[in-house]
């Protein structure tokens, strides 16, 4: 009789689990709630998750360590050659996180440039382990920077008044289902408007002109929300 409730116990918390699962790969993931943009100038967040790194870079400089003898350029990240002193930020998205991505600036789609893994996609698990656990550098032992699939999506806009490019970066984890991109080159979008979506666990990167006058206003560590939190003023 002990087996029997021990066993109907396990199923039940078995079929309880699963069905937990199902709603959140099914349903929740897929949330998108509504979001309204702040008032007044500045580079909104493309992604909600935590920010892992912030650098202000040169041009061919090695701008991130992954691990010993192993460093990622910002060339590695955007897949081209981008000149200019530029400002990085990558925000991490757990799969807990909202997976829909949104416009930093108001501006003009320029390109959608969809890049193949250099090899097979490799897990996100040390990124994501140091972010749960709270430890800097939280990109160490992230080799997914040089190698996974990604979309670059650059868009022109303006910032204070004076043209700015930026660059969002799509990084897919190893797990990941798809990268999603709404928009076309040409396209006229809205700071904070949806603009993709990365199915599961990822990350996002914001590259942008660096220029005196800015203010960075986020740090490795903090939460940001997509559309929402002003990263750079």
């Amino acid at each position: 009789m002990e087996t029997a409730r021990i066993a109907g116990v396990a199923l039940g918390g078995s079929l309880l689990a699963g069905a937990a699962y199902l709603f959140w790969r099914g349903v929740w993931f897929y949330r998108n709630p509504r979001r309204a943009a702040p008032a007044g100038a500045g580079v909104v967040s493309a992604a909600d998750g935590t920010v892992v790194y912030v650098r202000k870079i040169a041009a061919a400089t090695d701008v991130i360590h992954v691990k010993r003898g192993l460093e990622a350029r910002l060339e590695d990240i955007v897949r081209e050659d981008v000149g200019l002193p530029k400002l990085l930020i990558g925000v991490f998205m757990s799969p807990f996180d909202v997976h829909y991505n949104r416009a930093p600036l108001d501006g003009t789609i320029d390109f959608v440039r969809r890049h193949p893994g250099r090899g097979r996609n490799v897990h996100m698990g040390p990124m994501h382990w140091r972010v749960l656990t709270r430890r800097p550098p939280y990109q160490s032992g992230s080799t997914h920077l040089l190698r996974n699939e990604r979309t670059v999506t650059k868009l022109d806009g303006t910032l204070r008044g004076r043209p700015t490019s930026c660059y969002v970066v799509q990084i897919a984890a190893r797990t990941v289902a798809g990268i999603d991109s709404y928009v076309k080159p040409g396209d006229l979008v809205a700071r904070g408007d949806v603009f993709g979506m990365i199915r599961i666990g990822s990350q996002v990167d914001l590259v942008i002109p660096w220029r005196e006058d800015l203010s960075v206003l986020v740090r490795p560590g903090d939460r940001v929300r997509a559309g929402e939190t002003i990263v750079v003023s």
